[in-house]
């Protein structure tokens, strides 16, 4: 008779709140990947810093959505690392905007802290750490 290992269950990410954070990271993936992508390939000698910020934004929130959606330990750490990167992100991006505004002749996902995006890439990433923190406890 063989024995077989059970693999620990993974932990699920996306239960209660965590549903609502991969429905919005999926909404800024959508709107931030379409929207680089379409400045891109039309107007890319305009803002070349800007939109290049705005497909890395998309790529950073597809990845996180990504962990979410996959669940376990190690996809929770690798959300949090990307969580606190994506913070960092907007709070440098968000004050380059606003002290140098002449750096970026159009908006970026992040300018202004995401005011373009109802200032949800500000509190998107502050929730989700909650979040990720939260889960690891249980």
């Amino acid at each position: 008779m063989a024995v077989t290992e059970e693999k620990p269950a993974r932990t699920r990410l996306i239960s209660g709140p965590g549903m609502l954070l991969v429905w919005l990271y999926g909404v800024m993936v959508v709107g931030a990947v379409s929207r680089s992508a379409y400045q891109i390939a039309t107007e890319f000698d305009r803002a070349p810093l800007a939109y290049s910020l705005s497909a890395v934004a998309g790529l950073v929130y597809g990845f996180i959505t990504y962990t979410l959606v996959r669940g376990g330990e190690k996809a929770r750490k690798a959300a949090l690392v990307c969580c606190a990167a994506e913070l960092a992100g907007v709070v440098v991006v968000g004050t380059w905007t606003l002290v140098e505004p002449s750096a970026f002749p159009d908006a970026t996902v992040w300018s202004d802290y995401g005011m373009g995006y109802l200032f949800i890439p500000v509190l998107l990433p502050l929730s989700a750490l909650y979040w990720l923190r939260k889960a690891r406890a249980r």
